[in-house]
């Protein structure tokens, strides 16, 4: 017999001619001169020197011993007192119990969602990156989620993470602010073919989104272009001195006519209204040049109104002057003192004649 010394931490395995005998705990034993003992440290995890099935029908040694097996599809986030360490991948993995307190969470990575107890830190730890899928959506949109192009689930605003596996996920996002949608430079004819450019917007909101991203492809693009068509009727109706005194009924037809269209996309129409009727440069001239004769018209009716006016008060003031000869003389000094006010020198010729005409024309009255 022989005298064997295990130490505080450490475990000692008994193996006679290559076989493996029982387990040897701490403190002082007695073996036989045949037996060889193995030492092993129990911070480290226990490498065994042979397949683990061997060593699993003692019970004794099988009490001390943290034994996990990792499948195919699988892997295993190995804690140690309670702190995330590593990831564990398909296979056998032993750690000696009491000395370290060692915890593990299995992971089956054939499913979509992450249903174990996983904090976020460990979600976002270096290690677990490759394993995980991780979806945004922001505070302003909405998401379907697509497993294997089927739908799954609506998603909201937040962070979500998924296990990464062959499934095929795919995340459809709508943007559930009020948006602005133009249609610019479109090009209509009316019903008397005088080409138009008309901008036109319209502003909606996504009210249901399983039908704007599942029960629909490219919304957007569809109500671009029904507002399109709608544009079209309602000008084709017309012809353009027609469409110019209807042009506020526009608005009103288009929306009336893309409510319901709009709702089986899953939004609702907020707002519409016409930008710019653009006529062609002929046209444009044309109605540039009416506009001017008709302001020329008005013009000379306002010019003839007030020349029939003036002259209606330049004959009441010759009637009152003829009959009242102190009036005409009053007017008379009128006129000589605007022209008096104009001459600075005043040459006379003549001899008195000239004299004796002013005195005639300040003194002629009584």
């Amino acid at each position: 017999m022989k005298r064997v010394r295990i130490n505080q931490g450490k475990v000692g395995l008994v193996f006679r001619n290559g076989d493996y005998r029982n387990v040897l705990t701490a403190g002082t034993h007695w073996v036989s001169l045949f037996d060889n003992v193995v030492e092993y440290d129990m911070v480290k995890p226990f490498m065994a020197p042979k397949t683990i099935d061997l060593f699993l029908h003692d019970q004794k040694l099988v009490s001390m011993l943290n034994i996990v097996q990792v499948g195919d599809n699988e892997i295993a986030l190995k804690y140690k007192r309670g702190n995330f360490r590593e990831v564990l991948t398909p296979g056998t993995y032993v750690y000696w119990k009491g000395l370290i307190d060692y915890t593990f969470v299995k992971v089956d990575l054939t499913k979509i969602e992450i249903t174990e107890d996983i904090e976020l830190s460990v979600k976002k730890d270096r290690a677990l990156i490759p394993y995980i899928r991780v979806c945004k959506v922001e505070s302003y949109e909405k998401a379907i989620l697509m497993v294997n192009g089927a739908f799954y689930k609506q998603l909201d605003a937040g962070d979500y993470y998924f296990w990464k596996n062959e499934i095929a996920l795919n995340v459809l996002k709508a943007d559930m602010r009020q948006v602005q949608m133009e249609v610019t430079g479109q090009e209509i004819l009316t019903k008397d073919k005088a080409a138009l450019r008309i901008n036109f917007y319209g502003q909606y909101k996504v009210l249901d989104i399983v039908k704007a991203l599942v029960e629909n492809k490219d919304y957007e693009k569809q109500l671009y272009v029904l507002m399109q068509i709608a544009l079209r009727e309602f000008v084709g109706k017309f012809t353009l001195d027609e469409l110019l005194e209807e042009k506020d009924s526009l608005t009103d037809y288009v929306k009336e006519v893309l409510k319901v269209k709009a709702k089986d996309l899953g939004i609702e129409i907020r707002d519409y209204g016409v930008k710019d009727i653009i006529l062609p440069g002929e046209v444009k001239n044309i109605m540039n040049q009416v506009l001017v004769a008709q302001k020329q018209a008005q013009a000379n009716v306002v010019t003839r109104r007030e020349e029939t006016a003036s002259t209606r008060n330049l004959l009441n003031t010759a009637k009152l002057m003829e009959d009242n000869e102190m009036l005409f003389k009053l007017k008379e000094m009128e006129y000589v003192e605007k022209i008096a006010d104009k001459v600075s020198n005043i040459s006379l010729s003549g001899g008195h004649k000239v004299v004796d005409q002013l005195k005639e024309v300040f003194t002629g009255f009584k």
